[in-house]
């Protein structure tokens, strides 16, 4: 019978354990796992903006591994669990649990369920392999998800690329902190920016941010370098638009120099700003003298527009 078209069965295998049994568990699967491979899943605590990750060492820790169904001795599943079961002697194991998935081609699956979508009023994001003919004033922004740091998917990024449509002038200056995949950098260039420079601390984030610049023609306007902001950093100087899209605890860090990079009159976008931090964050920039425009809300996530007095 022809296999041609018949698709490969891999095994998932996991366990929950105590901290304490996760390395003899891991070299147990080790054993059998595809290429040795072994995935670690430890218990943790977050934000929920992703904010302050932390290992909690008081829960469970999940190990697994995959195994080719195709490629196993009929007995490998029994030997595994009695493996275990000595194991359990010893420490605390639980039940071994065994998942059966149908292998994919996620690298191109995963295309089908993303091509055209609107970030801004303005502003849609589509996927270099879609075509798409922009219709009134629709600005098109092409952008390879696959590369890092942000679709425009996030209520965040929407928030954020609608406060730019209208706050930015054509001819403006603008600094894009944290610029991921510069999805509002080359945003704000094709709207009419005169010039936008952007850091982020990833370098991943400046070679995606820069390949997206160079995607959409605005690579002569858009400038990336690995940094931040504020003395000492990559871009002085001060802008008429600067745009912060990263999270609360980070914005309030960078709050003296994210104002300095403001010009008198100058506009400041604050995004990735989760609802129970809002206050905080609003406090650090009063502080400063910063006048506050309007905030925007989407779900659980809040940006804010100031204004630097002029005088």
């Amino acid at each position: 019978m022809s296999t041609e078209n018949s698709v490969a069965v891999w095994h998932e295998l996991s366990v929950i354990c105590d901290a304490e049994a996760v390395e003899s568990v891991s070299e147990l699967f080790a054993q059998y796992g595809f290429n040795q491979g072994v995935a670690i899943e430890e218990p943790f605590t977050q934000d929920p903006d992703g904010d302050n990750f932390a290992v909690d060492p008081s829960r469970p820790v999940i190990v697994r591994t995959f195994l080719n169904a195709a490629d196993i001795a009929p007995d490998t599943i029994g030997s595994i669990r009695e493996a275990l079961w000595h194991l359990g002697r010893l420490r605390s194991i639980g039940e071994l649990e065994i998942a059966n998935l149908a292998e994919e081609d996620w690298a191109n699956a995963w295309k089908a369920h993303y091509s055209v979508h609107r970030v801004g009023n303005r502003i849609l994001v589509k996927a270099p392999w879609h075509d798409y003919e922009p219709v009134a004033n629709e600005v098109i922004v092409e952008l390879d998800p696959g590369m890092a740091f942000g679709t425009g998917l996030h209520p965040s990024t929407r928030l954020s690329m609608i406060a730019i449509e209208d706050e930015l002038k054509p001819g403006d200056r603008m600094l894009d902190v944290g610029i991921g995949s510069g999805i509002l950098a080359t945003g704000a260039a094709l709207l009419g920016a005169r010039a936008v420079d952007g850091v982020d601390v990833e370098p991943v984030a400046v070679r995606s941010a820069r390949e997206n610049a160079e995607r959409n023609g605005v690579a002569a306007i858009v400038r990336v370098e690995q940094g931040s902001v504020g003395e000492g950093q990559p871009f002085g100087g001060e802008y008429d638009l600067v745009v912060a899209n990263i999270i609360a605890r980070i914005l309030m860090e960078l709050a003296p120099g994210l104002f300095a990079a403001t010009r008198p009159g100058g506009t400041l976008i604050l995004g990735g700003i989760i609802d129970i931090k809002e206050q905080a964050v609003r406090n650090a920039f009063d502080a400063l003298g910063l006048t506050l425009i309007r905030r925007e809300t989407s779900e659980d996530w809040v940006v804010l527009v100031l204004r630097r007095p002029i005088a």
